[in-house]
């Protein structure tokens, strides 16, 4: 019996369908929601996720800006931006594209944005709300990723959940998102000994480590969720992602492809809080 292959595509156009409506019923209201997005340089991924951006907000009646920055940009010009923006009352959400140069020192950037405009959820506050246990803006990755088990039926509650990753867009979020749906959650990482040891013993298993095929077929348990969050660029120019998809699909009871599994939900996601945003910021409500 094969997996069931779960398109994020057709989630995500579900998704903006329902953020479609509810930007109508702002505007209704004479509320425009507004999304600013910074690109500092030329990275090519960087620009590919801004494009996509771009589209998905225009599809959804989101208005959007994006600010195209050289890569020498100083850190200087970069606050006096997010400066303005956080001041500006149309600007609803404030998207600041990563990696950023090196000369700029990302988590002064990421602190500058005022906490109400950080729609991707990586300001402190909006973590520590996380951790907390009362959320405003979710990251949008494992958002995405909590969206897809719930359409695909997983219950959560009292599930092995393993998360291969540890990093602050997804991993750390990741973790504390099962464990608020009562997941038994482990995480771990490129220092972890024995990795196929948990990710043997996951009915839940989510891999965002940025290493092409890191979990192979006899890594998974029978029967396991697979998320695969991981999209690497090989030298032939194709996508892959953390999973070696042709043998997991063997053994998973759900997996999710690369491309076209958690990527689109990403971006849906981002649409999602940035009218979450504009409800906070102008109607004075928890969305």
């Amino acid at each position: 019996m094969g997996a069931l292959v779960f398109s994020g595509k057709e989630l995500a156009a579900r998704v903006r369908q329902e953020v479609k409506e509810e930007v109508e019923a702002l505007k209704a209201q004479g509320i425009q929601p507004y999304l600013a997005v910074i690109l500092v340089g030329d990275d090519p991924a960087s620009q590919v996720y801004v494009r996509n951006k771009e589209r998905s907000a225009k599809k959804v009646g989101i208005e959007s800006h994006t600010y195209r920055l050289p890569a020498e940009t100083s850190q200087q010009e970069l606050l006096a931006l997010l400066q303005k923006l956080n001041a500006d009352p149309k600007v609803h959400g404030i998207l600041v594209q990563l990696p950023l140069p090196d000369h700029i020192n990302e988590r002064d950037i990421i602190l500058s944005i005022n906490p109400i405009k950080d729609v991707d959820g990586f300001h402190p506050e909006n973590l520590g709300r996380l951790v907390a246990g009362y959320p405003r803006y979710l990251p949008c990755t494992p958002r995405g990723v909590m969206r897809i088990l719930h359409e695909a039926g997983v219950n959560l509650k009292g599930q092995e959940a393993v998360v291969v990753g540890r990093s602050v867009i997804v991993g750390k979020p990741m973790g504390l998102m099962l464990l608020a749906e009562h997941a038994t959650v482990t995480t771990v990482h490129s220092r972890t000994r024995d990795l196929a040891f948990h990710t043997r013993r996951a009915d839940v298993l989510v891999v965002a480590a940025g290493r092409a095929g890191l979990i192979k077929g006899d890594m998974v348990k029978e029967g396991a969720v697979v998320i695969d969050v991981g999209v690497n660029r090989m030298p032939d120019g194709s996508l892959k992602g953390d999973v070696e998809f042709d043998e997991v699909v063997e053994k998973a009871s759900v997996i999710t492809p690369v491309p076209g599994g958690v990527g689109p939900m990403t971006v849906a996601m981002l649409m999602k809080n940035t009218v979450e945003a504009a409800k906070l910021q102008t109607l004075n409500r928890e969305a």
